[in-house]
């Protein structure tokens, strides 16, 4: 499995333990949980994938790295989680 490959595996599998919760939940939890615990070389890597097309990215890791990409571009914050939930 390439790293790329890799990545976005891991991203929809975020996504995917948070996608029981209601759309935006779910894409601010996910993008919450790639801030706090990727670290930032991968958070660069998963956007540069995103620029290219975010070819296999589940609906929900595409917002979440859009609003991190946001974030990383113009440091205005993402959607944060619900507190308490995670």
């Amino acid at each position: 499995m390439s790293p790329d490959v890799k990545l976005v595996y891991n991203a929809n599998q975020i996504a995917k333990f948070f996608q029981h919760r209601p759309q935006e939940q779910a894409v601010a939890d996910t993008a919450d949980h790639l801030k706090k615990y990727w670290d930032p070389r991968m958070r660069d890597s998963i956007i540069a994938l995103l620029n290219k097309g975010g070819e296999g990215f589940d609906p929900i890791v595409r917002k979440a790295v859009e609003w991190i990409a946001t974030d990383a571009r113009y440091h205005h914050a993402y959607p944060a989680a619900v507190e308490g939930e995670e």
